[in-house]
């Protein structure tokens, strides 16, 4: 692997996205024995960092968050990007690959409140933000009489929202918060099989171009079978649902030795209808289990159910 003297890593420069792409890094460095300073990173401003006044569901999708840094790996600026994986588009711009992944986190979501235990124990009509669809038909669906609302920016902002009072309660992934250091602020973990997780949530993505094979065999180094099976699965289901920001879709996937278990959801925006199906099989047959559940949730989507 001496063939390059760096590789450079393009990111986001939220705090999350930083210590994603930090971990990245490291990874790298240990895997092929290089210094930590052939891995710089390039820290790129996308347009879901610059629009924090609306949904968005309401500006373009997740989309939003990728295109800059895409085009800049695609004109050959960076060389290796990291992405939260819930945030990338179901298709890549052509010569962009998904690599892998690395070891997934916490796939759970966590309840950040002021007052309450659980999402059971807040008060009735408390005041709870959310920038997710997806969290908010979910919310919604629990508790019809909480407010929900949007609430964009980052960890930290979010978490001074709270302790202003601005609102009652959030939710936030806990893998973001782990590797943030911030756990403290967590009232309790929503369970997986109560708050189905967005797909991809916790797993970080590199995305590398398609026809730099030495990057492609830098990362490989790093990446994780289990998660990438278990991605294989929720975004095949995703894919098939046409799933963006714009439609309340929850995918997850766990693993035990090499049997799959992906269960899905698709929620009326207002919480008042969820359509949900599993499946169980082969690990080798992951994305086919997955594109199989999409397609039964799909069929049994009643026309209109995202009102439109």
């Amino acid at each position: 692997m001496s063939e390059r003297k760096s590789l450079v890593i393009g990111t986001r420069g939220s705090p999350l996205a930083l210590a994603q792409a930090n971990e990245t890094a490291a990874r790298l460095a240990q895997a092929l024995g290089w210094p930590n300073e052939r891995f710089p990173l390039d820290v790129i401003r996308t347009s879901g960092d610059m629009i924090q006044d609306r949904a968005l569901s309401e500006a373009g999708g997740k989309g939003l968050f990728t295109k800059e840094i895409d085009a800049a790996q695609i004109a050959g600026r960076v060389d290796v990007t990291v992405h939260s994986a819930k945030d990338l588009p179901n298709d890549l711009p052509d010569g962009l690959v998904i690599a892998g992944y690395l070891p997934r986190e916490d796939a759970r979501d966590a309840l950040i409140a002021r007052a309450g235990a659980s999402l059971a124990d807040l008060p009735r009509g408390a005041r709870v933000g959310s920038a997710s669809l997806r969290r908010q038909a979910l919310l919604r669906r629990a508790r019809p009489d909480l407010e929900v609302s949007l609430l964009r920016g980052n960890v930290g902002t979010r978490l001074q929202k709270i302790a202003d009072g601005a609102f009652d309660a959030t939710l936030l992934a806990m893998a973001g918060l782990r590797r943030l250091g911030l756990t403290e602020h967590v009232t309790a973990p929503l369970d997986v099989e109560a708050f189905t997780p967005a797909v991809g949530q916790g797993a970080i993505a590199i995305v590398v171009r398609a026809d730099d094979a030495f990057a492609t065999e830098a990362v490989a180094r790093i990446l994780c079978r289990e998660t990438g099976l278990r991605l294989a699965a929720e975004r095949a289901f995703l894919a098939v649902l046409d799933g963006s920001c714009r439609t309340p879709i929850a995918g997850h996937a766990t693993l035990a030795g090499e049997r799959i278990r992906l269960t899905g959801l698709i929620a009326r925006p207002d919480g008042s209808q969820t359509i949900e199906g599993e499946r169980e099989g082969m690990a080798s047959d992951a994305a086919a289990l997955g594109a199989d559940l999409g397609e039964e949730l799909r069929a049994r989507t009643p026309s209109g159910f995202f009102g439109d």
